[in-house]
């Protein structure tokens, strides 16, 4: 398949068809991500799309899963992703998932009748990075967006009838005492977004990002092993969402969980809180496989 730089999925897209509609991401500022910051953002030409379909057709034969890359796919013209979305379905007749990237400010660029056109079309669940729901962090690593926003944003998506995954990350704030705020907060607006899924991923520094370049400095320190699991833990303590699946299962997290809550919360903080009284890194991801 042909593809512009490195292309990145969510892990739950892992046997999808990545399909790259748009290159980098539209946003491109936040001060974690170093995913998109080699490339400018730019939708490729939808001969070169179709191009690409006819290719995934005459390789896979039929497909069930595909994921529209890249960052911010959603950024896309309305009609040129129902056209993409159309020639997908006709194309592939076991399809019945497709999967976009979305970045809050574009979910709010979208008209409701656009969201539930592209619901309509075959478009089952978009994702998106809310990072943190502390309203001064949402600022400090140049999210884009208030709290408000980007609650409303993931509301809008679930309102449409797509189903909404969401990524935070744990880390975010640093070894300071505004950790324990930011999971709170976090939990605040999950619980107010009510998403169908939560990913909860471990914040990583990469060089040429803001916050790598912040702790070069020494103005931010990353937490250790088990204080992000002490932030996990008054994550989940603090969720009151129903019926959504969490999963930390990034190469990103020193601990894999998964469940469904509010079920499975009084097992999960069980786990955590028996690895945070063990106190051993045996029982944690190894950095090395965390690096991978």
């Amino acid at each position: 398949m042909r593809y512009e730089g490195n292309v990145f999925r969510p892990p739950s897209e892992g046997r999808s068809y990545i399909l790259q509609c748009t290159v980098g991401c539209s946003h491109n500022r936040c001060t974690f991500c170093a995913m998109y910051i080699d490339k400018k953002y730019h939708v490729r030409k939808m001969e070169d799309i179709k191009e690409d379909i006819r290719m995934a057709k005459g390789y896979y034969g039929d497909l069930e899963k595909v994921f529209l890359a890249d960052g911010d796919a959603l950024a896309m013209d309305t009609d040129d992703l129902l056209e993409i979305l159309d020639i997908l379905y006709k194309t592939f007749p076991s399809l019945k998932h497709v999967g976009i990237y979305a970045s809050p400010d574009t979910i709010l660029e979208k008209e409701m009748s656009e969201l539930t056109a592209l619901k309509a079309a075959g478009l089952t669940i978009a994702y998106l990075g809310v990072e943190t729901g502390d309203p001064e962090l949402l600022i400090e690593i140049r999210k884009g967006v208030t709290y408000d926003e980007m609650l409303e944003a993931g509301r809008k998506i679930r309102r449409a009838g797509i189903e909404l995954s969401v990524t935070i990350l744990l880390g975010l704030a640093g070894r300071s005492a505004k950790a324990v705020e930011h999971e709170k907060n976090t939990a605040k607006i999950l619980n107010e977004m009510n998403p169908d899924y939560i990913g909860a991923l471990t914040l990583m520094l990469v060089p040429g990002t803001g916050l790598y370049r912040k702790q070069q400095k020494g103005e931010f320190e990353l937490p250790g092993p088990f204080e992000i699991l002490d932030e996990m833990r008054i994550l989940i303590e603090n969720l009151e969402v129903q019926g959504t699946e969490f999963r930390s299962n990034h190469a990103s997290n020193y601990l894999p969980i998964k469940g469904r809550l509010p079920e499975d919360k009084q097992k999960i903080l069980a786990l955590i809180n028996d690895i945070i009284a063990k106190n051993d890194r045996k029982y944690l991801r190894p950095d090395y496989l965390r690096a991978l």
